[in-house]
């Protein structure tokens, strides 16, 4: 194995080539400033004017009005679990969860552990999480209605959002933000992990609608609290630094494609090529319903644990890498995040084509 390969991780995911590119040449000397990004204080000017930057940089991308704000926190979208019960809830209304597998579950019990009124409203587990569930809506008693856009164990994504009228819509969007054009009214909250799609582990975004500020309550702790990582431009605490600064390069990359309906464009041509494979043979067995398939991560069985075994083993050796299922489903699973090139998917294509002709 030499040089680049092409890496299928769930996560931390490939990122662009040109960002890496960027990030090394600005390593040493971050735009004349005689030392690294990693080493400024975010109280300088210069970070502030990146934060600054990287914040309308995020609503941009996806057509966010001026009525929401970008904040950049840390605890992932695990932190967010908590965050958004202890933020959006209300008295005598409940949060209502849509659960769609491993992360939206989780996303419930948190809120259910931190004792507030909670409930499971659809569930896709009864057929192993292979669909999307239909004929959603909130209750009349909902103080917010929350989903998991995209799964990246099951590989299901949401083709299209629920309409959830007055109730405040909260979508964690880690391993789908900035994969296809949505619309930003649909929306109350969005919260999504960068190190799929947008930027390195270790800071967490998030796009709020402004009204729903006023929603949390002094009383949490601080460094959940929306609205006082809005009052301070999420420098209320040190924040991460690199990651903030990774996230405005990758914004930056989206917009250099031609923005977020060029990147859609391609990231379905790349989907469609990997699903035609799977599709096109009986050797190889696709886990998602065909209405609910992801774009980013593509799930799929083969005859045998030996023989999914077999394939990881053997596509490393043709650096095609990080294509092992989740340890709670198993098979294959091979994530085309934006960053993924069509070359890489075309690779994959051709080397499961050869490893059923010689094991099929």
């Amino acid at each position: 194995m030499s040089g680049r390969i092409f890496n299928f991780s769930a996560g931390p995911a490939t990122l662009p080539l040109s960002v890496l590119e960027t990030i090394q040449a600005e390593m040493l000397d971050y735009k004349g400033q005689g030392m690294s990004l990693i080493e400024m204080s975010h109280r300088s000017k210069t970070f502030d004017a990146l934060t600054v930057e990287s914040e309308a940089l995020v609503r941009e991308i996806c057509g966010f009005s001026e009525d929401f704000q970008t904040l950049f926190v840390q605890g992932g979208a695990t932190g967010q679990f908590a965050a958004v019960p202890l933020n959006l809830s209300l008295e005598g209304k409940v949060g209502e969860y849509v659960n769609t597998g491993s992360w939206a579950n989780k996303a419930f019990k948190e809120a259910k552990q931190l004792g507030y009124a909670a409930r499971e409203v659809a569930s896709s587990a009864d057929t192993n999480h292979d669909h999307i569930p239909s004929g959603l809506k909130p209750g009349r008693d909902a103080a917010y209605f929350h989903v998991t856009s995209n799964n990246t164990i099951f590989g299901t994504q949401f083709q299209d959002f629920p309409e959830t009228g007055d109730v405040p819509l909260v979508v964690d969007m880690s391993s789908d933000f900035y994969c296809k054009r949505i619309d930003p009214g649909q929306f109350g909250l969005i919260y999504a992990g960068a190190q799929k799609n947008a930027g390195p582990s270790g800071v967490t975004i998030v796009v709020i609608r402004k009204d729903l500020l006023e929603r949390s309550p002094k009383s949490i702790p601080s460094i959940f609290n929306y609205k006082t990582f809005a009052e301070k431009n999420s420098l209320y605490n040190t924040p991460n630094t690199f990651g903030i600064y990774v996230v405005n390069l990758v914004m930056k990359w989206i917009r250099d494609q031609g923005g977020i309906d060029i990147v859609e464009k391609a990231n379905r041509a790349k989907a469609k090529t990997l699903y035609d494979a799977i599709d096109g043979t009986g050797f190889y067995k696709a886990h998602a319903r065909e209405d609910s398939r992801s774009l980013m991560n593509v799930t799929w069985r083969l005859p045998s644990e030996d023989l999914e075994k077999k394939f990881v083993s053997e596509a490393l050796e043709n650096d095609l890498s990080g294509l092992k299922g989740h340890r709670s489903v198993g098979g294959i699973r091979a994530s085309i995040y934006n960053a993924m090139p069509a070359a890489g998917v075309e690779a994959l294509v051709g080397f499961m084509r050869e490893f059923e002709r010689k094991n099929g």
